[in-house]
């Protein structure tokens, strides 16, 4: 080869390497100004975020508030219906106790007074039936 071509290809190279240079440089730019533009948008997300977080905390907050003050009416009313309930089965056993102490009795005198009205009936029948 001869120094002519020689020369050429150095020539050739170095366009080829400043232009893969300039290329890598434009390239290299790009990204730069895409990763400055992501931590522009992150910043203004972490702004618009710490809002949010704040609220979201204060609301979570309101909330254990108002569950605390519910718990105390929801336990008086528990208390209330368990009292009530309690009451309701007391009686329930004292008119079951009347029930069965009264019931003997009652079905004892029911029978000897249906006794007492068969034999009455069978009397004026006899009575009635002689005359």
């Amino acid at each position: 080869m001869t120094d002519e071509v020689k020369n050429i290809f150095v020539v050739v190279l170095l366009l080829s390497v400043s232009a893969l240079c300039i290329g890598l440089i434009i390239y290299l730019r790009k990204i730069t100004k895409t990763v400055t533009d992501i931590g522009f948008d992150i910043k203004d997300l972490s702004l618009q975020i710490k809002p949010l977080i704040a609220s979201t905390t204060n609301l979570t907050e309101k909330l254990n508030a108002i569950t605390e003050e519910v718990k105390e009416p929801i336990d008086t009313a528990r208390n209330i219906v368990a009292d009530v309930k309690e009451r309701v089965d007391r009686y329930l056993e004292i008119e079951e106790r009347v029930r069965l102490s009264v019931e003997k009795p009652v079905t004892d005198f029911s029978q000897n007074l249906s006794a007492v009205l068969n034999g009455v009936n069978a009397f004026w029948t006899t009575y009635r039936d002689r005359r």
